[in-house]
């Protein structure tokens, strides 16, 4: 696929398309498992796995070349690079660390997509131990192509689904996305609130100083009649 695109559109991958923008929508992150208690050899306590998908049902691996995930460096080979889905790496572990995802395309003139992630293996309730569930942390991004190549523009465009059947990820983001509209909402109406009954005590304010400058008037006023 990558040697028959730029034998079809050349070294300079037919130029720019002016005026298109295609978005692509990724769910990157981490799920982790604890092995409920210390790992005598080398004391780890968590098996984990860092991936990027793609958000719709489609198969990344018609634009994306490769997946670069850089581990910690007490890891050993801590570049790991994956070339076809699923783009993810599985390891065990003891300690959270931030993983540097960086996403190339199979037309090299895009510049690559890096994201950042922290794993995450503890939940935030130290009390709860997690035994055999597993623990998610993902998010939802946007890898977005103003003015993409011909060559980009055609492969984005004609990805094929990844699977037939039902595509599903560990967080429902619609749910998540409808909650935090309700938490801004919430919070603005709560702000709207603190604002009307601080301009309410600015206003008192006002009226009480204004009552006081015409009392000290009328003082000095009655003074210089005497």
């Amino acid at each position: 696929m990558y040697k028959s695109r730029m034998a079809e559109f050349g070294p300079d991958s037919g130029g720019r398309v002016k005026g298109v923008t295609v978005v692509k929508a990724v769910v990157y992150g981490n799920v982790s498992r604890y092995f409920g208690k210390k790992r005598e050899e080398d004391g780890h306590t968590h098996q984990w796995t860092v991936y990027v998908k793609p958000f719709h049902n489609e198969d990344m691996s018609t634009y994306v070349k490769k997946i670069q995930f850089k581990l910690h460096e007490s890891y050993g080979n801590p570049l790991r690079v994956v070339t076809k889905p699923p783009y993810e790496i599985t390891e065990t572990g003891w300690g959270e660390f931030e993983i540097i995802i960086k996403i190339f395309f199979i037309d090299p003139n895009e510049r690559p997509v890096t994201v950042y992630h922290l794993l995450k293996l503890f939940h935030n309730e130290p009390n709860i131990m997690l035994g055999k569930k597993v623990l998610v942390s993902e998010f939802y991004d946007e890898m977005i192509f103003q003015d993409p190549t011909a060559m980009m523009q055609q492969l984005l465009t004609t990805s094929r689904q990844l699977t037939l059947g039902p595509h599903k990820h560990e967080t429902d983001f619609g749910d998540l996305e409808a909650r935090t509209i309700e938490r801004l909402e919430s919070a603005r109406r709560k702000i709207g609130t603190e604002i009307a009954v601080l301009k309410e005590k600015l206003r008192a304010s006002r009226e009480s100083v204004q009552k006081h400058k015409e009392e000290i008037r009328r003082l000095e006023l009655q003074d210089g009649r005497e």
